[in-house]
């Protein structure tokens, strides 16, 4: 464990703040649910909760299947994280964090389709590169309770291929099916 080296009391009510640089460094937001761990030694560990995180074998298994259906690579992600690939390089995807793009499709709960394969895609990771191996992409956003909590990705793996309707009804479906069995 890294210490910080800040020391917080807390309140009448039981309560700690959190300081705002270990919030913006660990990337907690209000509102983000986080699981209390205690040990022997009387230490209090706060983790970032991810209810599809702690479901990784099956989103793995989940992902296999969608990416041997359509063909396409597969990517199921939390909010901060990708959990799950199949049909891709693991390695360029699994528990890399999300781009900023793609953090503001989730926040904003919107669904991204690229429509030709010569729009650019949204980047997946942070530091992905823009020599990117996909182009035609579709990205549908996991709700349960109303909160966003991850995403269903599909992306063409040659640049001669498109999403069409049976990638998108994929997509949304996952995602649905996702959300409505996952709850915070």
């Amino acid at each position: 464990m890294k210490a910080t080296g800040v020391v917080r009391r807390i309140d009448d009510l039981g309560r700690v703040v959190i300081p705002k640089e270990i919030r913006k460094t660990l990337r907690i937001k209000e509102g983000d649910p986080l699981e209390i761990f205690t040990d022997k030694e009387g230490e209090v560990i706060l983790k970032k909760y991810s209810p599809i995180g702690e479901l990784s074998e099956f989103a793995t298994s989940y992902a296999e299947t969608i990416a041997k259906t359509t063909g396409h690579i597969a990517c199921i992600t939390d909010k901060d994280t990708v959990i799950a690939v199949s049909g891709g390089p693991k390695k360029d995807f699994l528990e890399k964090d999300l781009s900023k793009e793609l953090e503001e499709v989730l926040e904003n709960k919107e669904v991204f389709k690229s429509k030709e394969n010569n729009e650019i895609a949204i980047p997946v990771t942070k530091n992905e590169g823009r020599e990117r191996i996909y182009n035609s992409q579709v990205i549908y956003p996991i709700i349960s309770d109303g909160d966003v909590i991850g995403s269903v990705i599909l992306m063409a793996k040659e640049p001669s291929k498109k999403m069409g309707e049976a990638e998108d009804k994929v997509a949304q479906s996952a995602a649905g099916f996702l959300g409505n069995h996952l709850d915070i």
